[in-house]
């Protein structure tokens, strides 16, 4: 699962790699006996939507270790299969835990909306907390730019899919921002889950979400021109569901 998610990856002792062991023992429990007691999360704040693709991940994972290399019977899709019912039912679990929902918040059909459209948009954007550095949301292109499903990035730092030699020039870029107020240019060499190198072009905005400043980014491969915006695509506000 690390060299899928790389920088992605949970962190050894966060609530992600709590949630997760925690997974893998309901699901032990349910295939030996056939059934399992609802997992127990609360005192855990975690985000559906990341907690899920890590599940997702750590599913892809373990089926490839069982595909048949000569392509001979596919035990790794039967794996899938099993386990889907209970990942479904751990999802039900971290949604109605009580972490789950204050991480959540009361969902809104205008927030809904935003969301919605920023997912139409051709670029690669993340909303950064200009505090934490840390990834509050992203739409597909950039979980596609960075190497994996955008909900994995959620609650990561940012930090971690920036070249080494470039963290201090991105710190800066988002306290310009969140001083500032005004948009903001720059370049960035990107690391995706690979390892790989990714020069873009990024331009910052600031908005403020729930008390606190985020930097709402688009990231462009360098040399690219840049996209039309899709209709209806916002000009600021995120917070997926």
């Amino acid at each position: 699962m690390k060299v899928q998610l790389g920088p992605a990856a949970p962190a050894a002792g966060s609530a992600e790699s709590e949630a997760l062991r925690r997974y893998r023992s309901f699901l032990c429990t349910a295939l030996v006996r056939g059934e399992s007691p609802p997992p127990a999360l609360d005192g855990l704040r975690l985000q559906e939507r990341r907690v899920m693709a890590l599940i997702d991940a750590w599913s892809a994972a373990a089926a490839a270790a069982r595909t048949d290399p000569s392509g001979g019977e596919n035990g790794g899709a039967e794996l899938v299969r099993t386990l889907a019912p209970y990942a479904e039912q751990f999802r039900m679990a971290v949604r109605t835990s009580s972490g789950g929902r204050q991480r959540r918040g009361r969902p809104r059909a205008s927030r809904r909306a935003v969301v919605a459209a920023i997912d139409r948009v051709a670029d690669a954007f993340l909303a950064v907390d200009t505090e934490t550095a840390e990834i509050v949301d992203a739409n597909p292109a950039a979980g596609s730019l960075l190497g994996v499903d955008r909900d994995a990035l959620l609650g990561v730092e940012s930090l971690r899919f920036v070249d080494a030699a470039g963290r201090d020039a991105w710190w800066s870029a988002l306290d310009a921002v969140n001083e500032g107020g005004d948009t903001h240019r720059f370049g960035a060499r990107l690391l995706d889950a690979r390892g790989s190198a990714l020069d873009v072009d990024a331009t910052a905005t600031w908005f403020a979400s729930k008390g606190r400043g985020l930097a709402l980014l688009m990231l462009r491969p360098r040399g690219l021109a840049p996209h039309a915006p899709a209709p209806g695509a916002p000009t600021a506000g995120v917070g997926g569901p």
